[in-house]
């Protein structure tokens, strides 16, 4: 059943990532792409017993370092500083993207421009004469993980929804994003529908209003 919280505030985006940290399944090896998704280390546990992997080459990444933590030489892909985790091991890039292309990653976390309500994916280019384009390692993340994660806002800056009947961006995958983590609400997508797990904020209903696309609540079990 949908859970929602009409009167909650949308999530920030610290909120959020441990939104998308509790969703990761125990024992999973991960890889948390640039940008929003790299804040979801700071918020698994334990228990959780995941293994942060980076396309940089490393394995057993930890949280975000901070003050004498601090080693230059220790980055994720985003080259922000991380600690390191026992058991870490440090690999050549050309084995790390192996990893990634040879469906030894359980779930990656990706950023995105637009998510159609098929799956398929669009991160690295907006397609605007003058934007950089940045696939990084993207592409071999979206065909090679067995799970995709996007964490995105769920509107642009100008109000348009991200989540869409058909992406107007290059593709940087087709079919492959599983579930789509916003600030007002989380969709599994599911047979060209976008099944809303969650929302803060807003209502199925007004999601329903809000985005072109096949919405419906999550059904209860029987």
């Amino acid at each position: 059943m949908t859970i929602e919280h009409p009167d909650a505030a949308p999530l920030d985006r610290t909120a959020l990532a441990a939104v998308v940290a509790r969703s990761i399944p125990t024992g999973a090896y991960v890889n948390l792409g640039i940008g929003q998704p790299t804040l979801v280390a700071d918020h698994l546990t334990p228990d959780q017993r995941v293994t942060l992997h980076t396309e940089n080459g490393m394995l057993g990444m930890g949280r975000a370092a901070v003050g004498d933590e601090i080693d230059s030489d220790l980055i994720n892909a985003g080259k922000i500083p991380v600690t390191e985790l026992p058991g870490a091991a440090y690999f050549h890039h050309a084995d790390s993207f192996a990893m990634m292309r040879g469906g030894h990653l359980d779930v990656c976390v990706l950023g995105a421009f637009q998510v159609s309500v098929g799956g398929d994916l669009a991160n690295w280019h907006t397609g605007e004469p003058d934007a950089i384009p940045a696939v990084g390692g993207a592409m071999d993340l979206a065909i090679g993980a067995k799970q995709v994660f996007v964490m995105m806002n769920l509107l642009t800056r100008d109000g348009a929804p991200k989540l869409v009947p058909t992406c107007s961006y290059p593709l940087t995958g087709l079919g492959c994003v599983t579930r789509v983590f916003t600030e007002q609400a989380v969709f599994d997508l599911r047979g060209g529908e976008a099944v809303v797990l969650e929302t803060w904020g807003t209502t199925v209903d007004a999601l329903r209003e809000l985005l072109d696309i096949p919405v419906r609540a999550k059904e209860v079990r029987a």
